[in-house]
């Protein structure tokens, strides 16, 4: 119960990681403030109440000022202040490439994945330092950190994310505040629901996430997990990181390796 009444935010909860991630806090105690633009909130929340869990859904767009400002005051006026912002809130923008993505996707994209993000650590920050300590985790991703896992926009978006999370918990210097982002790598979320689905329909599972050690995708849960570990007091001592969380595909430059217990040719 590492969350036992702590006040928690998790926006993008309608679905995939953010809704793995209220649900495990709420089930460790945890007070949940369930946001998300879609009706998947109130789904969130009421499987959380279902269970026995407390949460409260909102609708909010995670790139607007006046939503983020709406949500926080929602978590502070129904449990008493705030102790953890998930600013998991994002959207793929899309595989178009550099020549073929125009000005209005770049700024969506950018507006949504790291304005929001900045809000969410802007106005949050001050209400979690008013508890005496407390944590911000930020969903990245492994796009972020090279090329190769995402579109321009998206990729573009997600680098910020690293580095607003660095910069982040560099300036809240004395407030007791950790600011930390998770990096997925490819897992199954509504956003790469298409991908997964045909895989299945075309019976190859076995080519899904192949590019890394483990052989796989990872399930929301799994990325759910890390997050509560940077949001929790077992990770007291860190601070301003990016955490892959890719089965080891982000571990290695491009390069024929050889498969375990398997002879090199």
């Amino acid at each position: 119960m590492r969350f036992e009444n702590k006040s928690i935010i998790v926006t993008g909860a309608g679905s995939g990681i953010g809704r793995a991630a209220a649900r495990l806090f709420a089930a460790e105690g945890g007070r949940v403030v369930v946001a998300d633009k879609t009706e998947g909130a109130d789904e969130t929340a009421h499987l959380i109440t279902e269970a026995g869990g407390i949460a409260h859904a909102i609708r909010m767009d995670a790139g607007l000022e006046e939503d983020v400002i709406r949500t926080i005051a929602l978590a502070c006026d129904s449990f008493g202040g705030l102790d953890v912002m998930f600013a998991n809130a994002g959207i793929s923008g899309g595989m178009a490439n550099l020549f073929d993505t125009d000005v209005a996707l770049i700024t969506e994209v950018l507006r949504v994945n790291l304005i929001g993000p900045f809000l969410a650590i802007k106005h949050a920050a001050p209400r979690i330092g008013e508890r005496g300590k407390g944590a911000i985790v930020l969903t990245a991703s492994v796009a972020g950190i090279r090329s190769g896992a995402g579109s321009p926009a998206y990729s573009a978006s997600k680098a910020g994310v690293i580095n607003l999370a660095a910069v982040s918990a560099q300036q809240l210097t004395g407030s007791n505040v950790r600011v930390n982002a998770i990096c997925p790598g490819l897992t199954e979320t509504g956003m790469t629901k298409p991908v997964f689905d045909y895989a299945r329909e075309a019976n190859k599972m076995d080519r899904v996430g192949r590019l890394n050690p483990l052989h796989r995708g990872a399930q929301p849960e799994e990325l759910a997990k890390c997050a509560l570990f940077l949001a929790s007091d077992d990770a007291s001592y860190v601070n301003g990181q990016a955490i892959a969380v890719d089965g080891g595909l982000s571990s290695s430059h491009p390069v024929t390796r050889q498969e375990y217990g398997k002879t090199a040719a």
